[in-house]
């Protein structure tokens, strides 16, 4: 498959290579010989239609499906990934489209759960809220308060913890799974700024959307996957979104095909011949011109090539 430059033209770490990639659920091919790569510092958008086999192949990456066939290296050593806990021992943390934070707790409660500094036997309230406030800044969050609830947020806000969160840990690869679905104008372009933080600190991240307009406006690239098999892998400097939404809907294909049969259509029907051994010409066969001898061809109705 071939792999197009950066939009940024700098050089790029390799991170993440899945090569061969197939999954089936019962007879259902959910992948079949899907390629994709992540280099660090690089937004990595995955499109598709409802169908596609995005979902699949993120949850393969994610830990949460075991591919049925083919390889993933990691920094270039090939790894296995069973569980969500291997991924994230990686370095790859997924953030879902429904977020998965509890309501109830502030914002350093959400970031820390399950990974609480601790000193001397009790929790470190003030260690954790430092390092929040330091996180969201790198990010230039606009979050009011980090002992607000999570419920008091705007959905913006909401997807800005979310994602503060997944860098807990210092990942290399994040997953992004529609993260502007559910948001307004103003709110989906901070996020799109936070995209492009995360890209200035080296991380390499998968973008995955239906929406063409916030792909071509943070995508260094874009994988298209189409009925479970790679359909395109594009530079975002190269193309207009009219090309993406050709290779998603499969109207590049189906172009292509009625070309090639109109050009066969028009193309004109070779005439019948027929090859003669000897100097006879039976009837209903006219004899070619001098110097093409042993060549003729059928006389129309009526006639006889006597």
């Amino acid at each position: 498959m071939s792999m197009p430059s950066p939009r940024a033209g700098r050089a790029r770490e390799r991170v993440l290579t899945m090569r061969g990639i197939g999954k089936h659920f019962g007879a259902v091919k959910a992948l079949t010989d899907v390629e994709f790569w992540v280099d660090a510092g690089e937004v990595v958008a995955l499109v598709g239609d409802n169908g596609a086999g995005k979902s699949t192949l993120v949850k393969v990456l994610s830990g949460v499906h075991a591919p049925d066939a083919g390889t993933i290296e990691f920094d270039g050593d090939p790894v296995e990934i069973h569980t969500p806990a291997d991924a994230q021992d990686l370095g790859i943390a997924t953030v879902f489209q429904d977020l998965a934070l509890c309501d109830n707790l502030d914002v350093v409660a959400n970031l820390w759960l399950g990974r609480e500094l601790v000193t001397e036997g009790m929790l470190d309230e003030v260690g954790m809220e430092e390092r929040t406030w330091t996180l969201l800044r790198e990010l230039s969050a606009k979050v009011p308060s980090v002992r607000i609830p999570v419920a008091s947020l705007s959905g913006g806000q909401r997807q800005t913890v979310a994602i503060a969160r997944s860098l807990i840990g210092e990942p290399r690869v994040i997953i992004l799974d529609e993260p502007t679905a559910a948001l307004g104008v103003a709110q989906t372009a901070e996020l799109l700024n936070l995209i492009e933080r995360l890209r200035e600190r080296g991380h390499g991240v998968v973008l995955i959307s239906h929406n063409m307009a916030d792909v071509m406006a943070v995508a260094d690239r874009v994988v298209v996957l189409r009925l479970g098999r790679n359909n395109g892998e594009y530079n975002v400097a190269d193309i207009t979104s009219e090309t993406l939404i050709a290779a998603i809907t499969g109207a590049s294909d189906i172009t292509m095909r009625r070309r090639v049969e109109d050009a066969a259509r028009r193309a004109p029907a070779p005439e019948p011949v027929a090859v003669m051994d000897d100097d006879e010409t039976p009837a209903g066969i006219i004899r070619l011109p001098e110097g093409r001898a042993g060549r003729t061809r059928r006389a129309p109705r009526g006639r006889s090539g006597a």
